[in-house]
């Protein structure tokens, strides 16, 4: 063990071949490339140089000997130290990671080269440990996915991190310790790439187009901002003065696919899974080098794409076939116009286009009718950034950016004009063909596009490292959305009971045990969002083993409306970030760190388009009279019968007018934050070998969403306001009725936790005011990590994470119910949907990762990837309470006289949140890789991956609507909705030559 700690010190390596695969990795460089820190001889000038591209820099120590190279691309570099013209040690290989700094100390030890302790006599060895992090994260190499079973996606790689899990909802996402999918950030050499529309997902470029990622999942940089759930941070690839070229193909057939599940219910099939399957192939090609020797530099690729998907609708009677053509390109530009002046351009293009052909579908007799209708679909965009870097002093370096994102989608069918969709629950009897001839549920054209600027700073001050900067986008939305087909109306059938009242307050006429909710939904314009941040740092090495991190962030959102007013505006919101990092013996094996801080959540851009762009929400409710079957291109489909209309029309959500918008924002809203606090124990086993735990606390404050204020204190009932943007639980200023004369003539404040919300009976007499309690969600987690280094034989992974995620609110989304209108959930629509407080949709108890490589021989690798997650909340929701007449989602099932017509008779019994869990799910990935050397730099590469080994399909959500209706028990409750998706190979050869 002492020789092992004799290699094991402060900032451990990766030296002269790739990078290291870790929990927790240095916090001190920026979003784009890393830095190389260290000691040696007080005024000595050390030098570090890319050999690949010639990149050259030199610096002086300070009088401690502290020196420091910042903003230095990610590669492979030659470090040396000198002294009056004298060599300090020998010249040394260093690898630069992405967002990490490695520090070298070097010295004259018997002519050897201490490398942060770690000699070169060991030169493929890492170890976990740095003593210069404060922050929680992974770094992946590409190097490092083509030896494990990882899908080519982005999203796959971010899962490999400790306590990210997939999205607990149909709408998909990522979740960082027990935050929403809502709530994340993705970069792409420093380009925010983010969906600021409804924050749930990002724009994504081939796996072979990225040189590394990084998982930032708590304790980030107050560089980082905009996200309180975890941040994926990218760079490309690039080239440098060899000539290079490659190419590799991926093929996942059919042929290699699991039959997906049919299931079944007393109804008979109400989920038609059999005949879904798809064939992907893609190729990509590249080249790379220089276009002039040691200064300018290129990387291209192109890849094309084939992905043909099928799949049937839930009953059955409709198949779609799908056809993608589209082709990826990327490319990146690297300037050195000199050793202290480096500019580079990256852009990418990820517009798709799918052609959908509809077809009338008979299970039994795997029969299809001729073609009925085409769907079509554009998604995608380019985008561009353009990367100054000066390194200006010895000890000052600067960074500037612009870049732009873009987001398109696309979607409409040639069915739009003729056709409206129709949706019925499982236990509506089928008519034996299709519901409606749509296949669409909206026509929806966006573009999206952000145009974004940023600096940053490091200056180092002696000890002191301080980094500041600034940080400006411009998010733009321009929308146009309907449903399709005459009246532009969306039908679905819902089953009920006679005398029942439903969601409108309007009572189920006798003798109907159906009801149609008849839908217009129609919004349009073009919409702005900007959001700025300054920042400051201080890294202060307060001792040679402790390090002190002290960080401030001021972030600043503005949404405005289609006219270009701003209506939420929000500024002055301060994050302090502080972090600590304790070297235990001083030398490098031994590491306690922790980390407190605040991050700001912005409003997504869905909000500015649906509260401040005329949204005409209209809901008609009628008696359910049957099917009448219709017919279109020669297939017979069926529509329902509207019987008698039931209550009113419903347009509170929207009734296609730009309202008063001091009406319907609270003036002094407050925004959406998170506290973290980090706690972290760190050791060195041995030279391959170390551990980890930590333990990290969040609590959410504040929610930002709709809520209907229907009461005053001024004017009881009678101060009708409507639906407010606002934080619920606290005080809302909004414009308003102050004298009761049914005209708004001024501000006024509700204290929603209090009042504003107003009580009737089902006689429509006035009972009062209840409040809102405040949202509420706290995640609390202990991690365990143990790590052995890639050696060339073998590597391991192991982790385990144990949390909890508790509260009335999982954040902007809600997965429960499916609700993906980010910040315009219903949780706050009225007191009674967020009354109960339990554990919410992302809180997996348990949660084991395993990962790891063998090197059969030289040219044969196995890897392997296994993920056991505990089961999530299931809770069983009512409608109706036992406070008042409204009707609509909550946490109370009414069990007796719930046909009393006196809603204060009716009986109600709480309904716990997440009383009962989806089952344990196990998910194995298992890979064989081949390797065979062309010529002393080119390899053939055969990797056969297979995912979901044991072709697991176990329940990943059920339907928990307990009653739909006071009193009336949904059939289909607890009945399994999403399931684990069937095992798949995956065959990927690729060739550099």
């Amino acid at each position: 063990m002492k020789q092992g700690r004799q290699v094991l010190r402060r900032g451990v390596l990766c030296v002269a071949v790739g990078l290291c695969l870790a929990a927790w990795q240095p916090v001190h460089a920026a979003n784009t490339d890393g830095s190389v820190v260290g000691r040696t001889r007080p005024g000595a000038v050390v030098t570090v140089r890319d050999p690949s591209t010639g990149l050259t820099r030199s610096v002086t120590a300070d009088s401690s000997g502290n020196y420091r190279f910042s903003y230095l691309p990610v590669g492979h570099y030659q470090l040396e130290s000198s002294k009056d013209g004298q060599p300090v040690g020998s010249p040394v290989g260093v690898t630069v990671s992405l967002g990490n700094a490695t520090t070298v100390n070097v010295g004259e030890k018997n002519e050897a080269v201490d490398l942060a302790g770690v000699q070169v006599t060991a030169p493929n060895v890492v170890s976990a440990i740095d003593v210069t992090s404060t922050e929680s994260a992974t770094n992946i190499s590409r190097e490092q996915l083509a030896r494990l079973p990882v899908d080519q996606n982005v999203q796959a790689v971010a899962l490999l991190a400790p306590g990210v899990n997939k999205g607990n909802a149909g709408f998909g996402g990522i979740s960082f310790g027990g935050s929403s999918v809502a709530e994340n950030s993705f970069y792409v050499n420093g380009l925010n790439v983010t969906d600021f529309y409804n924050r749930n997902g990002f724009s994504e470029a081939p796996f072979a187009f990225y040189q590394e990622f990084q998982v930032k999942t708590g304790g980030y940089s107050v560089e980082f901002g905009r996200t309180t759930g975890g941040v994926v941070n990218a760079v490309t690839r690039s080239g440098s003065n060899e000539f290079k070229a490659g190419t590799e193909m991926t093929f996942e057939p059919s042929a290699w696919q699991a039959q997906a599940n049919n299931h079944y219910d007393s109804t008979g099939r109400y989920i038609t899974s059999s005949e879904d399957h798809y064939s992907r192939t893609k190729m990509n090609v590249f080249a790379s080098g220089p276009i002039i020797k040691d200064k300018l530099f290129f990387f291209a690729m192109y890849e094309a794409r084939g992905y043909t998907p099928q799949n049937t609708n839930d009953r059955g009677t409709l198949l779609t076939t799908n056809d993608t053509d589209s082709g990826f390109w990327g490319t990146k530009i690297d300037w050195h116009i000199n050793d202290k002046n480096l500019l580079e351009f990256m852009a990418f293009s990820d517009k798709d286009k799918n052609v959908g052909s509809v077809y009338n579908y008979d299970f039994d007799a795997d029969t299809t009718s001729p073609k009925n209708d085409e769907v079509y679909s554009d998604t995608g965009g380019r985008n561009w950034a353009l990367t100054y870097t000066s390194y200006l002093l010895n000890n000052l370096s600067m960074k500037l950016m612009y870049g732009k994102n873009e987001r398109e989608a696309f979607t409409r069918a040639q069915s739009d004009f003729d056709c409206n969709p129709v949706r019925a629950v499982s236990a509506i009897p089928d008519p034996g063909v299709p519901l409606g001839c749509s296949p669409s549920t909206a026509v929806q054209k966006r573009n999206d596009e952000r145009k974004q600027t940023r600096a940053d700073f490091e200056w180092t001050l002696g000890e002191h490292l301080v980094r500041f900067g600034y940080d400006h986008e411009v998010d733009t939305s321009d929308f146009l959305q309907h449903y399709p087909g005459p009246g532009q109306l969306y039908y679905n059938i819902y089953t009920t009971t006679p005398g029942s009242t439903i969601e409108n307050d309007g009572v189920v006429p006798p003798g109907y045990f159906a009801y149609v909710r008849a839908r217009r939904n129609e919004l349009s314009g073009n919409f702005e969002t900007t959001n700025s941040a300054y920042y400051v740092e201080d890294n202060w090495s307060i001792t040679p083993n402790f390090l002190l991190n002290v960080g401030l962030r001021r972030d600043a959102f503005d949404n405005k409306d289609a006219a270009g007013r701003s209506y939420i505006k929000m500024d002055n919101m301060v994050a302090p970030r502080l972090g600590f990092s304790w070297d235990l013996k001083g030398d490098g094996t031994t590491k306690v760190f922790g980390n407190l801080g605040r991050y700001y959540l912005p409003v997504a851009n869905v909000i500015n388009i649906k509260q401040a762009g005329g949204l005409l929400d209209q809901r008609t409710y009628y008696g359910f009279d049957g099917y009448q079957i219709l017919e279109r291109n020669g297939s017979p489909y069926a529509v329902p019968i509207l019987g008698p209309q039931i209550g009113g029309v419903d347009d509170s959500q929207g009734d296609g007018t730009v309202g008063d918008l001091r009406s319907e924002v609270d003036k002094n809203m407050d925004s959406v934050y998170q506290d973290e606090a980090i706690l972290g124990f760190q050791q060195a086993i041995s030279d391959k070998w170390s551990w980890g735990v930590s333990g990290t606390y969040r609590k959410l404050h504040n929610a930002i969403d709709d809520m209907e204020i229907s009461a005053t204190r001024q004017c009881g009932g009678d101060g009708y306001i409507g639906y407010v943007m606002a934080n619920p639980g606290s005080k809302v200023t909004v414009y308003g009725d102050t004298n009761c004369d049914g005209v708004p003539d001024g501000y006024l404040t509700v204290d929603t936790s209090k009042e504003g919300w107003a009580m009737y009976d089902a006689e429509g007499n006035y009972l009062g005011q209840r409040g809102w309690k405040k949202p509420k969600r706290s995640f609390g987690s202990l991690e365990f990590q143990i790590d052995r280094a890639w050696d060339d034989k073998w590597a391991f992974n192991a982790s385990y994470v144990l949390s909890w995620s508790r509260g009335n609110a999982e954040g902007p989304v809600d997965s429960d119910t499916n609700f993906d209108d980010t910040g315009r959930t219903e949780n706050f629509d009225d007191p009674y949907v967020n009354l109960n407080s339990g554990y919410l949709p992302n809180d997996h108890r348990h949660q084991f990762k395993f990962r790891g490589t063998y090197a059969i021989s030289p040219n044969w690798q196995l890897g392997a990837d296994l993920v056991v997650l505990s089961g999530s909340p299931i809770t069983g929701y009512g409608v109706g309470n036992p406070y008042d007449a409204q009707v609509y989602h909550s946490y109370f099932i009414c069990v007796s006289d719930c046909d009393d017509p006196h809603s204060e008779n009716r009986v109600y019994q709480l309904s716990p949140r997440g009383k009962d869990r989806t089952p344990w799910t196990y998910d194995l990935g298992a890979s064989l890789t081949y390797i065979l050397p062309v010529t002393e730099k080119n390899y053939l590469r055969v990797k056969f991956a297979v995912y979901n080994l044991f072709n697991q399909q176990r329940t990943l959500g059920v339907d928990q609507d307990l009653q739909t209706s006071v009193g009336g028990l949904n059939s289909t409750f607890l009945q399994p909705q999403r399931f684990q998706s069937p095992r798949f190979g995956q065959l990927t050869l690729s060739l550099d030559f």
